[in-house]
C-alpha cells in the first residue's frame, strides 16, 4: 500500500493511467448533465479511456448530437445518448460508476452557493432516480454546491434505503489539481511530480490545502503560504472572472472528475494504494462531512486516511471553516427532507 506521502506519481498520472493503460476493463460509465460545459469534455476523457467499455450520456437537451459525435471516436467505449426524464432509468441500468456534472455554472458574482435553489433540485432528482435504478453504483457528484450536494444526495439514498456512505463521493479533484499546478508553477517543479492533499469541503475557506504535507517538501515565507492558499480557495472564481459570464471552470473540472473516475475505476479493478481526496460522510472532525485523503477500493472507500499531522496555520484554517461547512451541509439536509 502507497502511504499518503509517496503518492505524488500516483494521484498526478491517474488521468494519464486513465489514457493510456492497456489493461482490457469494463467499467459502464453514466454521466449526466453530458450536454454541459463540463460534462462534454469529460464525456470526451471517459471516451478515451480504456478502462470504459460502455458510456451512458444523460441531459434534457443535445445528448443524441454529443453521443454521436463520440461514438465515432476510435475507442472501445460503446456511447449512447439518453433525453429526457423518461430516458433515465435506462441510462442508469447497469452502471458501474454515475458522474454527475448537471446543473447550472456559476456566473461573476455568484457564490456556490447562490446556485443552490436549481442544482440540489437538479441533484435529488438525479440521486433519486440512481437510487431506484443503480443503488449500488459509484456516485461521484461535482454539481456545485458539494458541500450541500453531498449530504441531499446522503439523505435521498437514505429515503430509498440503499445508503452506503462508502460509496457516495463529492468531487474536489479540482482543488488538489490547481494545488499541484500552482505549487509546481512557484517553484519550477513538474507538476506530475507534485501531490498536495487538500481537506475540508469545496467553497472559499472551507477548501484547505495542506501544503505541509505536500510531496516533495516545499517551503514557503508566510506572506507567500497566505497568497497561495487563498488563490487556492479562490481559483474558481479567477476562472469565472475571465470567462466574463461565459460560463466557469469546465475543462480544469472534466480534467479533475475525469482523474477521479480513472482513480475509482482502478481502485474497484484491484489495483491498491490508490488515494484521492473526496468530500464524504466522515468522522475526522466535528464536522459529518469532511474531504481528506481515501485509500479507494473495490466497493468505494476502503479507509478513511483522515488529516494527519498539519501545521498551526491549517489547524486555524480547520477551525475557521468548521461554522461554514455546518451550515451548508445542514442547509442540503433540510432540502432534502423536503424534497418531494
Amino acid at each position: 500500500m502507497l502511504s499518503r506521502l509517496a503518492r505524488p506519481a500516483a494521484a498526478a498520472a491517474a488521468l494519464r493511467r486513465g489514457l493510456a493503460t492497456t489493461a482490457q476493463n469494463n467499467a459502464k460509465v453514466a454521466v449526466l448533465g453530458a450536454s454541459g460545459g463540463i460534462g462534454q469534455p469529460l464525456s470526451l476523457l471517459l471516451k478515451n479511456s480504456p478502462l470504459v467499455s460502455r458510456l451512458s450520456l444523460y441531459d434534457i437537451a443535445h445528448t443524441p448530437g454529443v453521443a454521436a459525435d463520440l461514438s465515432h471516436i476510435e475507442t472501445r467505449a460503446n456511447v449512447k445518448g439518453f433525453l429526457g426524464p423518461e430516458q433515465l432509468p435506462e441510462c442508469l441500468k447497469g452502471c458501474d460508476v454515475v458522474v454527475i456534472p448537471a446543473g447550472v455554472p456559476r456566473k461573476p458574482g455568484m457564490t456556490r452557493d447562490d446556485l443552490f435553489n436549481t442544482n440540489a433540485s437538479i441533484v435529488a432528482t438525479l440521486t433519486s432516480a440512481c437510487a431506484k435504478h443503480c443503488p449500488e453504483a459509484m456516485i461521484c457528484v461535482i454539481s456545485n454546491p458539494v458541500n450541500s450536494t453531498i449530504p441531499i444526495t446522503s439523505e435521498v439514498f437514505k429515503k430509498h434505503g440503499v445508503y452506503n456512505p462508502n460509496r457516495i463521493f463529492g468531487v474536489t479533484t479540482l482543488d488538489i489539481v490547481r494545488a499541484n499546478a500552482f505549487v509546481a508553477e512557484l517553484k519550477g517543479l513538474d507538476p506530475a511530480r507534485v501531490s498536495v492533499p487538500v481537506i475540508g469541503g469545496h467553497a472559499g475557506k472551507t477548501i484547505i490545502p495542506l501544503i505541509s504535507q505536500c510531496t516533495p517538501k516545499v517551503d514557503f515565507p508566510q506572506d507567500q503560504l497566505e497568497k497561495l492558499t487563498g488563490r487556492i480557495q479562490e481559483a474558481g472564481t479567477e476562472v469565472v472572472k475571465a470567462k466574463a459570464g461565459a460560463g466557469s471552470a469546465t475543462l480544469s473540472m472534466a480534467y479533475a472528475g475525469a482523474r477521479f473516475v480513472f482513480s475509482l475505476v482502478d481502485a474497484m479493478n484491484g489495483k491498491e494504494g490508490v488515494i484521492e481526496c473526496a468530500f464524504v460522510r466522515s468522522e475526522e472532525t466535528e464536522s459529518p462531512y469532511f474531504s481528506t485523503p481515501l485509500l479507494l477500493g473495490k466497493n468505494g472507500i476502503e479507509k478513511n486516511l483522515g488529516i494527519g499531522k498539519i501545521s498551526p496555520f491549517e489547524e486555524k484554517m480547520v477551525a475557521e471553516a468548521m461554522s461554514e461547512l455546518k451550515a451548508s451541509i445542514k442547509k442540503g439536509e433540510e432540502f432534502a427532507k423536503n424534497f418531494k
